[in-house]
């Protein structure tokens, strides 16, 4: 139980870190990045890629466990 959630508070952590950047590298559209340019240099950094990681740390630790306890 414990596990699961220190993986959800680790995956919450990862996730609002990586969303931080992606909104910080929103002043990129300013400079004269297009749409297309901005994605590929979000996918390029690894501190953006936090948030996809978190955000699957978040769903592992929700389908983990035995099948006595409550999926939430």
């Amino acid at each position: 139980m414990f596990l699961k959630i220190f993986l959800f508070l680790i995956g919450f952590g990862l996730t609002t870190i990586g969303f931080v950047y992606i909104i910080s590298y929103l002043n990129l559209l300013t400079l004269g990045y297009n749409f297309f340019e901005y994605v590929n240099f979000i996918f390029r950094r690894i501190e953006c890629l936090n948030a996809i990681f978190g955000i699957t740390l978040m769903i592992l630790s929700g389908t983990l466990g035995g099948k006595h306890e409550l999926y939430l």
